[in-house]
């Protein structure tokens, strides 16, 4: 969609703002610190979540205060001016009333204008966001004030090198190239000094007084995995805010873009809009294979550039033979290993032991894992959970095995391949143990 980055004006400080989607409902929405307006449309699963934000709304977002695009002020950006931006950005896009949507450590500011300014807030949503940050006696959630120095100690220690990511989003943080973007995002969201001091200004957030005045309809969500922002802040949210509605949604990511982004956007629309999205076909069961080289580096460092690439090409001959063959399609090659899907798993198990028995004629041999599960297609591409079981199991597997997941093997009974039990796994990254097994013939 187009978007142009615009600036409202509040007393000497600029707030970059932009507007994307013509829809019937002002929807105002900051997405808390992770905000720059000019490199987030970059990242494609971010462009996504806010592209169905946009289908069903006329989209409003903007960078908080000393985030972003957005000026820091002569003053510490503290929740009374972060509301008054608020009123600058709707003034600016000429938004009389709108739904306010406040993510993370937007949800406090966007809490203060819906109390304060009822006439102007049709709605109220809030994610991962909390009403006061540091546990007391009259409110046990959240971190004590030590737990709390540790936690801003590390993350403002870590800005720009996107270590944050095992918190703040780890479904991205086993992805080498997502980490590498994040860490520059996080470079040109804030400097350490800025992080700094919105860090003593968010650990010092205290809004439950404003809670019962909050007079609009309010929708909280709340993953219930959130590392950053425990279950139980949103849970306190919706019992103290009036006409509150929480709906807590699996997943462990506190930014939202990642994991299942498209449960969060479905309750949003349903809740403006009175409606839910049609279900599109973006999901399918698919069976994904990876494969590798196995002690690749080494070899290479034995044979010399040139007669390893001679090898790798040769290789990459025989798998793509094997995936024309058994109805594979290649998704992602990188390096000397394969990522590749099938509509059937017996398929994928046939094309992995043809490609382990063909190339040890090349003086190599190749380790294989299979898993079969739902998967999202992005631009025509699996992606979820179900490829990073089967990039975990591929990773187990030993010199020329073809390994295999348990719904791999109660899916082929039958077949007549034979399998040996490898045993109860931990998968990095993956919830629950994982019993794998051997394909022998």
């Amino acid at each position: 969609m187009l978007r142009e980055v615009r600036y409202a004006v509040n007393g000497d400080v600029h707030i970059a703002y932009t507007v994307v989607g013509d829809g019937p409902v002002d929807l105002v929405y900051t997405p808390g610190i992770w905000s720059n307006l000019d490199v987030m449309w970059d990242e494609p699963r971010w462009a996504h979540y806010l592209n169905r934000l946009a289908s069903f709304s006329r989209l409003i977002v903007f960078d908080m205060r000393g985030v972003g695009l957005s000026d820091r002020g002569p003053e510490p950006p503290f929740l009374e001016v972060q509301m008054d931006d608020i009123v600058a950005v709707m003034a600016a896009a000429r938004s009389e009333t709108s739904v306010v949507f406040g993510g993370a450590r937007g949800g406090a500011m966007s809490m203060l204008f819906a109390a304060t300014y009822p006439e102007r807030t049709r709605a109220l949503i809030l994610y991962g966001a909390l009403a006061k940050t540091v546990r007391s006696a009259d409110h046990p959630y959240g971190r004590t004030p030590a737990q709390q120095r540790e936690f801003f100690g590390r993350f403002v220690a870590e800005m720009g090198t996107g270590r944050n990511l095992d918190l703040q989003g780890p479904s991205g943080a086993d992805d080498p190239a997502f980490v590498t973007w994040w860490a520059r995002f996080e470079r040109l969201v804030a400097t350490p000094t800025a992080y700094r001091e919105l860090a003593g200004i968010f650990s010092d957030v205290d809004v439950r007084a404003v809670l019962p005045s909050i007079q609009a309809p309010t929708l909280v969500l709340q993953r219930s995995g959130d590392r950053i922002v425990p279950a139980d802040q949103a849970r306190f949210l919706a019992e103290a805010i009036p006409h509150a509605r929480l709906v807590e949604l699996r997943g462990d990511d506190h930014i939202p873009f990642l994991g299942d982004a498209d449960a969060i956007v479905d309750e949003i629309e349903e809740f403006v809009t009175g409606t839910r999205p049609t279900a599109e076909s973006d999901r399918v069961l698919s069976t994904v294979l990876f494969t590798d080289i196995v002690d690749s580096t080494a070899q290479q460092a034995a044979m010399g550039d040139r007669p390893w690439r001679a090898v790798v090409t040769a290789h990459h001959a025989i798998v793509r033979e094997a995936l024309s063959r058994w109805r594979g399609v290649e998704n992602d090659t990188a390096g000397d290993g394969f990522y590749a899907t099938f509509d059937g798993p017996a398929r994928a198990i046939r094309c992995a032991m043809e490609v382990r028995d063909r190339v040890r004629s090349l003086g190599i041999e190749i380790r294989a894992g299979v898993h079969t599960g739902e998967c999202t297609l992005v631009e025509g591409k699996c992606a979820g959970l179900a490829v990073s079981i089967g990039a975990r199991v591929a990773g187990v597997a030993g010199p020329s095995e073809v390994l295999v997941s348990q719904t791999v093997k109660d899916l082929v009974a039958g077949s007549g391949i034979v399998f040996e039990d490898r045993g109860l796994h931990e998968l990095k990254g993956v919830p629950e143990v994982r019993r794998l097994f051997a394909v022998l013939a």
